[in-house]
């Protein structure tokens, strides 16, 4: 329980805070970006590839 203490020290000071959450935004986008990659993938294999583009656009 100690290193979770530290850590939480350290994340927590103003100068860190940004970084912090830089790291989530970088995750949540490329979780996002990785879910509509796989979607796009599953139609081009059902031989949907030209509802990639409405999709995309809504």
């Amino acid at each position: 329980m100690y290193s979770w203490d530290n850590i939480w020290l350290i994340v927590s000071k103003p100068d860190n805070i940004p970084i912090l959450m830089l790291i989530v935004a970088v995750g949540f986008f490329t979780l996002y970006g990785l879910r509509d990659a796989f979607r796009n993938d599953k139609l081009i294999a059902e031989g949907r590839k030209d509802e990639i583009l409405r999709r995309m656009q809504e």
